[in-house]
């Protein structure tokens, strides 16, 4: 045991016991995190912006903003005329402008479709979104004014009845029951969560770069010479990574909670527990890839060949659910999937009977991969020449 504490003890001193190290491994991903919830922390927190003018003096414009407005799912902000709204949706005031033309009202009550003009910059989520629900909202417009313009046969008391009718469809007395409660993660906190696993995997090039160092400069082989196990050697190195990826873990969420003010929907120690449990599977990663690689100089293609793509079918990036089947059944294999997984079942209030089977699998990974990287860490001739 005091071989292996010693071996990560070196390993720790030699990561983060220089400023160079501090800096990099310590202060880094705190401005990393800084620079990712600044970025993605609020996504789908606060309601889309929309732009409206409402040139009709009836009942129609007014009852389809009402009905709008009561979604609650948009924020509106009024324009003087059609001029004004344009200029707001060009000046990216809102993400949507909507513009109901005067006489939409009696229009309806004509039996002519009068069109609700919608303006965008760039087509979005919110723009689609309220071209459809305005548009569904004058349909039923519509109807109701064929209805009573049926009734009344043209009679002057078309306009009031309509207004009427209007009115008490706004009450919805007829009312339903929700069954959704938003027991869902918040969109940000996915984006969060993935591209901090991406970078706190980031630790498997250095840990690789620092084993690679130590074959190319015969320490392992003077290791491998002393009375020192092979599997001494491969938990040495892995307990030293662990031990700087959990003091990068405790800074960097500090930083979010009590700096940044970022709410992470999860309790703090759950979501350390996480994030600790996917760095041991990295550091099983980085002991396996270590005694694969013989020369130093592929070490750098880590990134490419391991990092990014599993980070990509972890849904680090996206969400899983976007994924071909196939894409789906493969993120099995990868740790990230799991990581955000367990994240995603505490931050919609599940317990521990939910959460011990993404917990088992990243633990089972960690097992399996160390058991690898012991059995294959050895010194290698072509890197010792090299």
């Amino acid at each position: 045991m005091d071989k292996i504490l010693t071996i990560g003890w070196n390993m720790v001193k030699r990561t983060i016991g220089t400023r160079k190290g501090v800096l990099i491994y310590i202060l880094l991903p705190c401005i990393v995190l800084a620079g990712i919830v600044s970025v993605t922390g609020t996504m789908g927190e606060n309601p889309a912006v929309v732009l409206y003018s409402n040139m009709d003096n009836g009942a129609a414009g007014k009852h389809l903003l009402t009905e709008l407005k009561n979604s609650g799912e948009y924020k509106f902000l009024e324009k003087s005329d059609e001029t004004a709204l344009k200029e707001g949706v060009v000046d990216q005031n809102g993400e949507a402008g909507i513009l109901i033309p005067a006489g939409f009202t009696s229009a309806l009550l004509a039996g002519e479709e009068p069109q609700i003009s919608v303006y965008e910059l760039k087509t979005n989520e919110t723009s689609v979104m309220i071209k459809l629900k305005a548009s569904a909202i004058a349909d039923d417009m519509r109807n109701t004014a064929a209805l009573i313009g049926a009734a009344n046969e043209g009679s002057s008391d078309s306009a009031a009845q309509f207004t009427t009718v209007m009115q008490r469809a706004e009450q919805h007395s007829v009312g339903s029951i929700r069954t959704d409660y938003n027991l869902y993660p918040r969109e940000g906190l996915g984006a969060v969560t993935g591209l901090t696993l991406m970078f706190l995997m980031g630790l498997v090039t250095s840990s690789v770069s620092l084993i690679m160092d130590d074959r190319k400069g015969r320490t392992m082989m003077r290791m491998f010479s002393a009375p020192v196990r092979s599997y001494e050697i491969a938990l040495g190195n892995f307990l030293g990574s662990f031990m700087v990826g959990l003091i990068q873990i405790v800074v960097v969420l500090a930083l979010g909670r009590w700096v940044l003010h970022y709410d992470y929907e999860v309790p703090m120690y759950l979501y350390f527990l996480v994030l600790a449990a996917f760095m041991l599977v990295s550091m099983g990663i980085a002991s396996t890839v270590a005694g694969l690689i013989r020369n130093p100089n592929n070490a750098g293609m880590l990134n490419a060949l391991i990092l990014t793509p599993t980070c990509m079918l972890g849904g680090c990036f996206w969400p899983l659910s976007i994924m071909p089947d196939y894409m789906q059944k493969a993120a099995n294999f990868v740790p990230q999937k799991w990581a955000i997984q367990a994240v995603d079942i505490a931050a919609t209030g599940g317990g521990w009977n939910e959460l011990w089977l993404p917990f088992a699998i990243l633990g089972l990974m960690a097992v399996v991969l160390l058991a690898i990287g012991s059995a294959i860490l050895r010194p290698s001739e072509a890197g010792i020449n090299a």
